[in-house]
């Protein structure tokens, strides 16, 4: 879904630097995702774009440079504050606890309390509303294929909690989300679930930052490529426009590429 001229990154970074010691992981990095996009990052190991990720959804805290959301300054001190604003992160280990159900997964951490005293004083949990409401997320995208939203999270595939992270990052990411290699690890059939599964969200309005290492996978779904190499964005290609050899010639640095572009 390429953006209109005129529409507004809904996100963007600026000038981003981050150093550890003597390693730059960040060198005045920029960034610009789009209402309505799937922008992939892409990069070679050790390109700096897990720490350019980690920037965004605040699990890191640049030295320098300035992110803006919806045109304003943000300074998110942890996760949880990007979570407030409206991104979710789904990190490659999922953050999923095996042992708890599909329904708590959904809540690790936003747990809904029952009404009047029982949640105030007591602390109860509402059960009943958290798998009415994981079980409507599911069914929205798909995902009912899960017959008991109260089996615990280690008896389903690989695919199916690749799908429960994803629903969990749809429920609660009003404004973006952040998959990080979301196909890594899994087989052809419950790659390309997953992969549908983006385009479903994306297809709700939510704008999606997916970071791949799956060149077929980025060239499928991706509408802008983000090519980040040595701590900085290289350049932005259209994949209509290039092609898969093109974009590892850049990661390489095989291939020049032209000034990096916000659009």
């Amino acid at each position: 879904m390429a953006q209109e001229s005129n529409t507004q990154p809904i996100l963007t970074a600026r000038g981003l630097v981050k150093r550890y010691g003597r390693v730059t992981a960040l060198d005045h990095a920029d960034f610009d995702l789009y209402p309505g996009e799937i922008l992939a990052v892409i990069g070679d190991n050790g390109a700096g774009k897990s720490s350019l990720i980690k920037a965004i959804s605040g699990a890191i805290h640049p030295d320098e440079g300035e992110i803006r959301m919806e045109g304003e300054v943000v300074h998110f001190s942890s996760p949880n504050e990007a979570r407030k604003a409206g991104i979710e992160t789904v990190y490659q280990n999922l953050a999923l606890s095996p042992a708890l159900s599909i329904a708590d997964n959904m809540f690790l951490g936003r747990e809904i309390r029952k009404p009047g005293l029982m949640g105030k004083i007591l602390r109860k949990l509402d059960h009943a509303a958290m798998e009415k409401f994981a079980r409507a997320k599911l069914s929205e995208l798909g995902l009912m294929t899960i017959q008991n939203i109260n089996q615990a999270v280690e008896t389903l595939s690989g695919g199916q909690r690749q799908g429960v992270a994803v629903a969990r990052a749809a429920a609660f990411g009003s404004k973006v989300i952040i998959l990080d290699e979301p196909t890594a690890a899994l087989g052809v059939k419950e790659s390309r679930r997953v992969l549908e599964l983006i385009l479903d969200v994306r297809s709700r309005g939510i704008p999606i930052v997916l970071i791949s290492h799956n060149m077929p996978h980025v060239f499928e779904v991706a509408d802008r490529i983000h090519i980040h190499r040595l701590g900085k964005r290289l350049t932005v290609i259209n994949p209509k426009e290039y092609t898969m050899s093109d974009a590892v010639a850049f990661m390489t640095g095989a291939k020049a590429a032209a000034q990096p572009a916000a659009a």
